[in-house]
């Protein structure tokens, strides 16, 4: 029984909960952080059990006195298969298409509920493979948000990174003005998780090469033109 693309993001997902909280998820937190069906999630989580990436155990519901729920957590197989899938190399050709999506999103921004546009890019990142290509959606969620407020905000913004003398420091000072704000505009589950996604993008950028940074830079800098 195969790994599928939406188990692993389903997987990748409750690894991220897990990490944050250090409590076994339930199936129906997760379900509504992946937007599906909380059957699904639970279908989905049996079947990755049976693979050894998940286990699952009984807490006291507190919503219900006396009853106990279904909680699930991630084995080492299963962080190990995390550290082994976002890795340093990557193919030009995907990260051209990573920033090409990017920038197709951006001009259609204006027409979007800001939470549904975060969402939607947020369960796309667990599909993404390489170190550069999960920074560069995590600055496309923030390009989006900053194109959604536009006006005097988005030119600010715009400001503050161009007279940044160094691009790879533009690029940390434009992630810590936006964080400050978008995590005030969006609802607390997207917030809380949102934050966890920018501490990792934080580290990875830490140890990218400067021509990956470059790259993101580059990125940057023409969303923000």
């Amino acid at each position: 029984m195969p790994l599928t693309k939406r188990r692993l993001q389903l997987l990748r997902k409750l690894v991220e909960l897990y990490q944050r909280s250090s409590l076994p998820i339930h199936y129906e937190t997760l379900a509504r952080s992946l937007g599906v069906s909380k059957w699904t999630a639970y279908d989905m989580l049996k079947e990755i059990e049976k693979l050894g990436f998940v286990t699952r155990s009984y807490e006291v519901n507190s919503k219900e006195t006396g009853r106990s729920q279904v909680v699930f957590a991630p084995t080492g197989k299963a962080a190990d298969l995390f550290k082994q899938n976002l890795s340093d190399s990557y193919n030009l050709a995907d990260w051209e298409q990573t920033v090409a999506h990017i920038r197709s999103l951006l001009k259609n921004v204006k027409n979007g509920n800001i939470n549904d546009l975060i969402r939607n890019l947020m369960n796309e990142i667990p599909s993404k493979s390489s170190n550069i290509e999960f920074c560069g959606y995590i600055l496309g969620l923030l390009l989006v948000y900053v194109k959604k407020l536009g006006g005097r905000t988005e030119m600010l913004i715009r400001m503050v990174v161009s007279k940044t003398p160094n691009s790879e420091n533009g690029t940390l000072m434009f992630v810590g003005t936006v964080l400050g704000t978008i995590i005030q505009a969006i609802n607390d589950e997207l917030g809380d998780e949102f934050t966890g996604l920018v501490s990792e993008f934080l580290r990875i950028m830490d140890e990218l090469s400067s021509q990956d940074r470059r790259l993101l830079s580059d990125m940057l800098h023409e969303a923000l033109a």
